[in-house]
């Protein structure tokens, strides 16, 4: 069931976005008077490929994974979209259909604004024009990025980037050691494979080495990031 308010630790992470939070107090103000809140349980669908737009959506809490659909059928992770991250505003602009399918990825909260607010903010608010622009490109910008990561790096670096992307996004601070970062989005070596474009067994081997180097632990329930130095040490002497 749909509550009808944010949770505090929820608001929280909208309006500490890197995007929402440029904004000027007034647009907040308009996108916020005019979303409403839904909840979804792990792994439920969230939009599908192939549905007309009807919503922008952020993430409040949780995260959205946005996958496709290969010829054979098995279903490949694109991205995870973090909390307070604004999604869906590429159809809504070009009114066509959905591009990927969308699913909660462990308990999950978006606040949704609905196509016909969106359009009347967007009229109201020549500053949203800007804003979702500056959005765009550095999705684009990110875009690049990996493609040439994709082309020139060898995995080892591209797994060492993407562990410091999501103990930026996800890190949980560890208990029992403050040099320690968990990593709280839950991912299966597979979920990862897929972000890198690589095979599960390839992405195992090279975690092991990683751990070897005390650069990480792994442990049933995830990943814990040991030494983000020898990380970032990782992606400079492979590049």
């Amino acid at each position: 069931m749909d509550e009808p308010i944010l949770t505090i630790e929820e608001r929280s992470a909208i309006n500490a976005g890197r995007w929402f939070s440029t904004l000027s107090p007034s647009l907040k103000h308009d996108i916020l008077r005019c979303a409403y809140v839904k909840r979804f349980k792990d792994s439920e669908l969230i939009v599908a490929r192939g549905e007309p737009p009807e919503e922008w959506m952020a993430c409040a809490k949780g995260a959205v994974r946005v996958s496709s659909t290969s010829i054979s059928g098995k279903q490949i992770t694109l991205t995870y979209v973090e909390p307070g991250i604004w999604f869906g505003d590429v159809s809504i602009f070009d009114g066509d259909r959905r591009t990927h399918d969308a699913y909660a990825h462990g308990e999950t909260t978006a606040l949704c604004v609905a196509k016909a607010d969106f359009q009347k903010i967007l009229a109201s608010h020549v500053e949203l024009y800007e804003a979702l622009l500056r959005l765009h490109a550095r999705r684009i910008r990110q875009l690049y990025g990996l493609v040439e990561d994709l082309n020139t790096l060898p995995l080892r670096a591209r797994l060492a980037k993407q562990l410091l992307h999501l103990v930026r996004s996800y890190g949980v601070p560890s208990l029992s050691d403050a040099s320690e970062v968990r990593i709280g989005l839950q991912l299966a070596q597979e979920e990862l494979a897929q972000l890198l474009g690589a095979s599960r067994q390839r992405v195992n081997q090279e975690l092991k080495y990683m751990e070897r180097e005390d650069a990480i632990r792994i442990e049933p329930g995830g990943l814990v990031i040991r030494n983000r130095e020898a990380l970032m040490r990782i992606t400079e002497s492979d590049s």
